[in-house]
């Protein structure tokens, strides 16, 4: 298991951006797939976008054009800058890092839109 850290989460208005931070101490995180899920109340965890060490990325189809995912290896860092938010987009988001058939996740950062 590995150690991630989310933060950046917090309450905006319908229109706005946020900025959310994925870190983590392990020296091998920068050439890991790191992941971006949410969960909203009552609802599965859904897949964000993913970013792999070599900065390609891909994205759910209901946040593209809205939600850039980018890396810093030397920060050891992923960050999902997220605009043009949405009531729809309030949830909790999760970090993750899959090594084989394990899958690490951290605690979560709440995003809350206003409409």
């Amino acid at each position: 298991q590995m150690h991630l850290v989310e933060s950046g989460g917090g309450l905006v208005q319908t229109g706005g951006s946020l900025r959310l931070s994925c870190t983590s101490p392990e020296t091998k995180f920068p050439s890991l797939a790191v992941s971006w899920y949410r969960q909203a109340p009552g609802r599965q965890r859904e897949f964000v976008a993913f970013i792999l060490s070599t900065g390609a990325t891909n994205y759910a189809e209901s946040v593209k054009g809205r939600i850039t995912i980018s890396r810093d290896s030397a920060k050891r860092t992923v960050d999902l800058q997220m605009n043009s938010l949405k009531p729809e987009d309030s949830a909790v988001y999760y970090c993750n890092v899959r090594i084989g058939s394990t899958d690490s996740w951290g605690q979560g950062t709440q995003v809350t839109v206003s409409s």
